[in-house]
């Protein structure tokens, strides 16, 4: 097996080492020894998008929330799926994962940060949701492996009652919130429920129907 070449490295605001490889001819970002994600897989986080923006393409000055640029998939797709006034807001916590999209990675999306709708912020997402931004059409968030089990802590704030009630304030009428799950957590679905979500489970496969199974927990208002 060919050994992986390492491209660049970070550190985390945990202090954790985050590794941009290539890997059999894929690009993979790794988080200490734990693979976050790969070029190889992008299926489901595209689908997220698909889903979460439906019928948002023929609103006028439309607004999309897009937590965790991770290799620019998910923020292509939701461009993709958005007229030409649309907003589409990345927030990502990594300023390295920001600068792997404007250098060596940004091919694999089309360069989705070079698109004028895009709007960059760099922050923690719990702290970009406190902050009461304007309501958005879509929110889709992919910033860990699902709503209950975090590589960071502090994003269970997002999915507790707290949280998703502000999300749901965060939200036009008949907009939509889509969680990326890297598995199934049916008292989500519940906690959507009680949120005032009408909750939808959409199953995906990270290579169209085939690699690894997803969930994406969609509650639209």
């Amino acid at each position: 097996m060919q050994k992986p070449e390492l491209i660049d490295e970070a550190r985390t605001p945990a202090g954790e080492r985050i590794r941009l490889t290539r890997e059999s001819g894929y690009l993979v970002v790794h988080v200490d020894n734990v693979m976050l994600m790969s070029s190889s897989e992008h299926h489901s986080e595209e689908l997220m998008a698909t889903i979460g923006c439906e019928g948002v393409r023929e609103k006028t000055d439309a607004r999309v929330l897009v937590g965790g640029l991770g290799l620019g998939y998910t923020l292509r797709a939701a461009l993709d799926a958005v007229g030409p006034s649309a907003t589409v807001v990345v927030c990502e916590l990594l300023e390295a994962v920001v600068a792997w999209n404007r250098t060596h990675v940004g091919h694999l999306a089309e360069h989705p940060l070079d698109d004028p709708r895009t709007r960059v912020e760099v922050r923690d997402l719990v702290e970009y949701v406190r902050s009461r931004p304007e309501p958005f059409d879509a929110m889709l968030l992919d910033v860990d492996c699902g709503p209950d089990s975090f590589t960071s802590k502090g994003n269970g704030r997002l999915y507790d009652r707290s949280g998703l009630a502000l999300l749901r304030e965060l939200i036009r009428p008949g907009g939509a919130l889509v969680v990326w799950s890297a598995y199934d957590c049916p008292p989500f679905v519940k906690d959507l429920r009680k949120a005032g979500f009408e909750p939808k489970v959409v199953t995906a496969r990270g290579r169209g129907n085939r690699g690894a199974r997803h969930t994406l927990y969609v509650g639209r208002r």
